[in-house]
């Protein structure tokens, strides 16, 4: 039995150092009190694994500190001791949490049996606890496939699909919003570790601080708040899949452990000197450029190699202008049916603006736009009228000659004079079109009312 809490409250002193020899023996951390409001305080700062409550203490009733605890704890296994047992008393301390009853004058094993019992609840519940809580934050999405026919996703699909059968770690890049989550979930879905859990590590919503407790896990002691020891996320999705996202920022002293985690499948949890045994497949993925990190000294070279065993580029949706169509259908037959609305047919008109919108979010741009029409739309229809200007605009300039021999400096003016009228003057939605920043068209802007003063037709 390794070391445990256990706490004990009781009015008479010989009771509670007979407990606290016998307790002490076994291995057990005692803390003795003969009064319960003292209790309450301490064990507040350092919950027990266990605690041990004489059933009548003057003013006070074992059955309160038992409610007292369990508000304060509801993990922590309550053993109720008396002198004066009955049925009544003993299914009321039952019915609000304790864990058993145990009669004067006590016995050694009588008391260790209770304990170990305790503990042994103790644990399972805390270690099902902690498995469900994964389990709701690592479902997987409900088979969503990576949709689309263009060259660019067949391509992906093609790499993808000789991945997903191998162990090897891959490592995903592309903007962000173009599914590179999704690619990840297809790999372990399609993958021999499907009957395991996937488990996402977003690098960039953890503070760096606790992504490697997060991570690894921790033992007691390790920092001021850790008073138990915790298992990390990957200990508890064991055989199964690891994404880590947004790799590119993880700090470096994290770096480090992951590298040995990948190349050895070994691990120490925070504070802790024994090593643990893992297996799992690591998938991970970054909207940055690693090797411009690895020069600037933000991001490990020999991680770099480790991650990058099979490489998959997720490309921008502006990329795959083909696929459009088939996403738009998707999303607005998901949408409408998450908010209970009939699937809206869309025109012909909206779907071409739709293919020649730049679309600098990405699918989750479009998914989040499809949405947005569905709940706003009064009609059965969607059409022109009711996209976006952004998306209306661009509609509306898709082409624009110039003949050879054009100096570039007058192509560049005609093209962001056009640019502008099209957006009717919106110099930041223009800008966003052209993949520029405001700041270019504001001086085009200034260098052309001086060229009308200096020059007035």
């Amino acid at each position: 039995m390794t070391a445990y809490r256990v706490a004990i409250v009781d009015d008479e002193r010989p009771n509670l150092e007979s407990l606290q020899r016998i307790l002490k023996s076994d291995g057990a951390q005692v803390s003795i009190y003969q009064e319960p409001s003292e209790a309450l305080p301490a064990l507040r700062k350092n919950p027990p694994d266990i605690l041990i409550t004489d059933l009548r203490m003057g003013n006070w009733s074992g059955l309160d500190l038992l409610e007292a605890v369990k508000l304060l704890d509801p993990s922590i296994e309550v053993i109720l001791m008396t002198a004066y047992g009955t049925v009544e008393v003993a299914v009321e301390a039952m019915k609000k949490g304790a864990y058993d009853f145990v009669t004067k004058p006590l016995q050694r094993l009588q008391i260790l049996r209770a304990v170990h019992r305790g503990l042994e609840r103790r644990r399972l519940v805390t270690e099902n606890r902690e498995l469900k809580e994964h389990l709701a934050q690592h479902t997987l999405s409900e088979g969503r496939d990576i949709l689309g026919r263009s060259d660019a996703i067949s391509r992906v699909m093609e790499t993808a699909e000789q991945a997903a059968r191998s162990q090897a770690t891959v490592l995903i890049d592309g903007e962000s919003g173009t599914g590179k989550g999704l690619l990840a979930e297809w790999l372990h879905r399609n993958g021999t570790r499907a009957n395991h859990l996937f488990t996402k590590i977003n690098c960039a919503t953890i503070p760096d601080n606790l992504l490697e407790a997060e991570l690894f896990g921790y033992e007691e002691g390790a920092f001021t708040d850790a008073k138990k020891r915790k298992k990390g996320r990957i200990e508890l999705a064991d055989k199964g899949t690891l994404f880590l996202d947004e790799i590119g920022i993880a700090p470096m002293a994290f770096q480090g452990k992951l590298l040995r985690l990948i190349q050895e499948g070994e691990f120490e949890r925070l504070g802790g000197v024994e090593t643990h045994k893992i297996d799992l497949r690591v998938v991970a993925a970054t909207n940055t450029d690693l090797k411009k990190a690895i020069m600037g000294g933000q991001f490990r070279e020999d991680l770099f190699y480790r991650l990058n065993v099979i490489h998959i580029h997720m490309p921008a949706l502006r990329e795959r202008r083909e696929d459009i169509p088939v996403l738009v259908a998707k999303f607005l037959e998901e949408s409408a049916k998450k908010n209970g609305r009939e699937v809206p047919l869309i025109t012909p008109d909206a779907i071409e603006a739709l293919e020649n919108y730049p679309w600098p979010g990405n699918i989750r741009e479009l998914q989040n736009l499809m949405e947005r029409l569905v709940v706003l739309n009064r009609s059965n229809t969607l059409d022109l009228s009711q996209l976006p200007h952004e998306i209306t605009a661009s509609q509306t300039t898709k082409t624009m000659t110039i003949p050879i021999g054009v100096p570039l400096k007058e192509v560049e003016r005609k093209l962001m004079a056009e640019t502008l009228k099209t957006t009717k003057g919106d110099k930041r939605l223009a800008a966003k079109l052209l993949g520029v920043h405001p700041r270019t068209l504001y001086r085009f802007l200034e260098t052309e009312q001086v060229a009308t003063e200096t020059n007035p037709s």
